[in-house]
């Protein structure tokens, strides 16, 4: 016989032994771990699968605490069924709360990679806009030097009056805005501050900001590519403007865009365009359809281009023309003859006659622009190294007599560097203070 003891089998949940009951022998007490071994595997099982019997369901659903609160009472056989399933309670719960942190931990992991992801992308974005806008400050610094911050020099410390107005139209003048914009800016100008009865020059400056923010907005309209195939566009201008480097450069943009993209050498007079347009064609994977022979008719190269290109189911087609004088009439008539040609295989085409200009030209642009749109209706322009001038102003002028849409800007050699035209940033860019 066993000593009989003073506590049962748990001293340190403090069970007192029952009154009564007689120890166990090690024999009942094999039987008895056996027989919560079978118990406690089927209410595993229950409690996993929500399935528990009648008596356990009662006691603890509707006697949670029974386990604590009726300690006192139970015999030996209770404390070990009782022990054993808030042990399985227990580490359900506990596997519960480890399921649920470790899901936690992967949604704050996906969370801190999307906003990572998300900062990254709008970083490189800011980046790109910034790196733009400031080669486009750089660029525009001579033409800056009359126009925009220069006006700030000329406006500070004086009042308005008719010796000012004057130092203003010298200063467009000199910058190439052209005599017929000049005079509609400075009378508007007039009207405006003897309307309000100005004073301050610092206030005029703001409005004349306005007024000339007011004339290249009429001219910012981006170029769109619609759906069909090949969207022509046909580049024309006077020699040595940026032509051939121009179709290059939209050429990997409109690549980058998606957009499949074929080259119809159509300046036929210089072997060197064909060349440089070759050149541009195997840096980008783009073909370059061009003629056997110098001298060949440039209509029925673009016209064997266009064949190809529907066939190949091309999305924008580039075709360049060689250089002419605008004064040239038998040149600007075979420009007419390339159109009616373009004109027999889409009634619709040249989808966009993009005039190329250099901003150095200056006030020759107007008469370049004049006697082409005349000729053949140009739909756009684009205006090429205006880094490298002071004449920047014409841009004002050409917006304000033909309101042509200005489709892209160079300002610098990268492909990068020819942009869309956005009035908004090349105000900005002109305008800013460095003072």
């Amino acid at each position: 016989m066993v000593k009989e003891k003073k506590y049962s089998f748990f001293p340190w949940l403090k069970f007192k032994k029952k009154e009564g009951v007689q120890p166990f022998s090690k024999t009942h007490e094999r039987q008895l771990q056996q027989e919560e071994s079978t118990l406690s595997q089927t209410d595993t099982k229950n409690v996993h699968t929500g399935n528990m019997t009648e008596q356990v369901t009662k006691e603890q659903a509707t006697h949670p605490k029974i386990l604590i609160e009726n300690k006192n009472h139970l015999d030996s056989e209770e404390h070990l069924l009782a022990l054993k399933r808030s042990r399985v309670l227990s580490n359900d719960a506990s596997k519960a709360v480890v399921t649920k942190k470790e899901e936690d931990v992967k949604n704050i992991g996906c969370n801190s990679q999307c906003a990572d992801a998300t900062i990254i992308k709008q970083k490189k974005k800011f980046l790109a806009k910034e790196g733009f806008f400031t080669r486009l400050h750089q660029s525009l610094a001579k033409t800056r030097e009359h126009l925009g911050s220069g006006f700030i020099r000329l406006f500070r410390d004086k009042t308005i009056n008719d010796n000012l107005f004057e130092e203003l139209e010298e200063q467009l003048l000199m910058s190439d805005v052209g005599v017929k914009t000049t005079h509609c800016i400075i009378t508007t100008l007039a009207q405006q501050a003897n309307r309000r009865q100005l004073r301050d020059a610092e206030a005029l400056y703001v409005m004349l900001k306005a007024e000339m923010s007011s004339i290249l907005a009429q001219v910012d309209i981006p170029l769109e590519i619609n759906n069909r195939t090949p969207f022509i566009i046909l580049i024309v201008g006077v020699n040595g403007v940026g032509k051939t480097t121009t179709i290059g450069k939209l050429a990997r943009q409109y690549q980058k865009q998606g957009k499949s993209v074929m080259l119809a050498a159509g300046d036929t007079f210089r072997a060197a365009a064909v060349e440089q347009l070759q050149v541009w064609g195997r840096r980008n994977h783009i073909s370059v359809l061009a003629a056997q022979r110098i001298g060949a008719d440039p209509a029925s190269v673009i016209f064997d281009a266009i064949q190809v290109a529907k066939t190949r189911s091309i999305d924008v087609l580039i075709a360049d023309t060689a250089g002419r004088l605008q004064n040239k009439i038998h040149l600007m008539e075979e420009l007419k003859k390339i159109i009616r040609v373009i004109k027999k295989l889409d009634e619709n085409a040249p989808h966009e006659v993009m005039l190329t200009i250099d901003a150095s030209t200056g006030q020759n642009a107007i008469s370049q622009t004049k006697l082409f749109h005349e000729a053949i209706g140009v739909t756009g322009i684009a205006l090429t190294k205006l880094d490298s001038t002071a004449k920047g102003g014409v841009v004002f002028s050409l917006a304000n007599q033909f309101a042509i849409p200005i489709r892209y800007i160079g300002v610098g050699e990268d492909i990068e560097d020819l942009r869309p035209f956005k009035a908004k940033d090349f105000i900005e860019a002109l305008f800013v203070r460095e003072d």
